[in-house]
């Protein structure tokens, strides 16, 4: 290592690789290490652009000279380098935190347990039919520091998840929106949810009075921690339940979007997304899109034409009168239980992985009303085994994607629905959610 001062960079995926290219290009001395080998794609990018790295491990010496350390959002705070980076004093911020600083644009962030992914993405479809200079980033997409560095945007929509937040500091969002908070991760927060939710909440810190807020109050754990804090900025809320309050609520099976004396409204039928996690997603984008001026014509017609997220129950094929629904980013409990909330015809249910401590009781009445069959996908089933033994009748095990789908076409019969919803990881079988649900596809389309 050399003694020259310099930006450290830990992760060499998309999110590293992105910060590493805009430390490059606003002059910063930049050093990448990856405990582990870097993909052929990044690291080329690393080597065209003249970015130092290492790979298969961290160098003991990395720290010398080290004046901030840019960390990917899948590596822990507990791992040994970025303790002793903390004790050294060392600032330790995410790609979010470090892109900011290069970007006037106006930032809308969404956070929450589910259904982040489908409302960042509904509100960018808002913004591009709007005609705005808008880009998706954050933890959809290519990430925000790639895009400040190459093509600025005037205003960013970016999905967070709980480990970008937690590396904040001086960030803040122009508009922050938080879906709920449920049980997920746990693991990296000490098995304590108050400590997960407390992450979730960051997404307001260091809003203003000229800063939105929108968070769903039909949500006990984020109504539990807002109790606790002072809400200085404009807080719009969304509802199933209360109508009235400056937001969107439902009233006469009409979502009313009521934002700073402005009303509005369009009926339940008429949303491109159906099922209630996905009204909750709607009023949410459609709330922050009114915010930035987006005429409400617009809202109403990306509400009613958005097509389904990758990954998200994604329709992907009717054999032979047998629905295949590929939900393969439904990675927790919650998720798992909106997608099978969501269906009306039996299910043949896909699920497994690599299970996060998941309390599966919470599924038993849905499992109970729609679940036929279980198909189990991972190397340890034994939770999913013994949770749902005396619940679902017919339950099997498969190693992969297409033989998970070859039982489970076996079992179904025609008007029922192939659902894979593993409310697990997917680190055991597949590189990612994304690998595992491509792999479902293609294994639906084999048949």
């Amino acid at each position: 290592m050399d003694s020259n001062p310099k930006t450290v960079i830990l992760g060499a995926g998309e999110s590293g690789t992105g910060a590493a290219l805009l430390a490059k290009s606003r002059g910063l001395e930049v050093f990448v290490s990856d405990h582990s080998l870097i993909k052929e794609k990044y690291k080329n990018e690393l080597i065209q652009n003249g970015i130092r790295f290492e790979e298969g491990g961290h160098n003991i010496s990395l720290l010398k000279n080290t004046v901030e350390i840019i960390k990917s959002p899948g590596i822990p705070d507990s791992v040994p380098l970025i303790r002793k980076a903390n004790e050294k004093g060392i600032p330790v911020i995410s790609e979010i935190e470090f892109a900011s600083r290069y970007t006037n644009a106006t930032i809308i962030c969404v956070t929450g347990s589910n259904g982040k992914t489908t409302t960042t993405s509904l509100l960018w479809h808002m913004m591009h039919t709007a005609g705005l200079n808008a880009g998706l980033a954050g933890n959809i997409g290519n990430s925000f520091a790639r895009q400040v560095a190459g093509q600025e945007n005037d205003i960013y929509a970016l999905e967070l998840s709980s480990f970008q937040l937690d590396g904040m500091s001086s960030f803040r969002a122009d508009t922050a929106i938080l879906l709920n908070i449920t049980p997920d991760h746990l693991d990296r927060y000490e098995n304590d949810l108050m400590k997960y939710a407390a992450s979730k909440m960051r997404i307001i810190r260091n809003q203003t009075a000229d800063n939105a807020f929108i968070w769903c109050s039909d949500d006990e754990v984020s109504s539990e921690m807002i109790r606790k804090i002072p809400l200085n900025q404009q807080v719009f809320r969304i509802s199933l339940h209360d109508q009235g309050h400056e937001g969107a609520f439902i009233e006469d099976n009409k979502i009313i979007f009521n934002i700073k004396g402005e009303t509005f409204s369009m009926t339940i039928e008429e949303l491109a997304l159906q099922g209630k996690h996905n009204i909750y997603n709607s009023m949410a984008a459609g709330v922050a899109a009114k915010l930035v001026g987006i005429r409400k014509e617009t809202i109403r017609q990306c509400l009613s034409d958005f097509q389904h997220v990758e990954h998200r129950l994604e329709y992907v094929a009717n054999i032979h009168g047998i629905e295949f629904i590929n939900d393969s980013k439904a990675t927790n409990i919650n998720s798992a239980w909106w997608a099978l909330e969501s269906q009306n015809k039996p299910v043949i249910w896909i699920a497994g992985g690599v299970d996060k401590g998941n309390d599966y009781t919470k599924l038993y009445d849905v499992v109970k009303s729609r679940v036929k069959a279980l198909i189990c996908l991972g190397i340890d089933n034994r939770p999913l085994i013994e949770a749902f033994r005396d619940i679902i009748p017919v339950i099997t095990e498969t190693r992969s994607a297409a033989d998970a789908v070859n039982a489970a076409y076996y079992l179904a019969q025609k008007d029922d629905v192939v659902l894979l919803a593993p409310a697990c990881a997917s680190f055991d079988l597949f590189e990612n959610y994304e690998d595992r649900g491509r792999q479902f596809k293609t294994a639906v389309h084999a048949l």
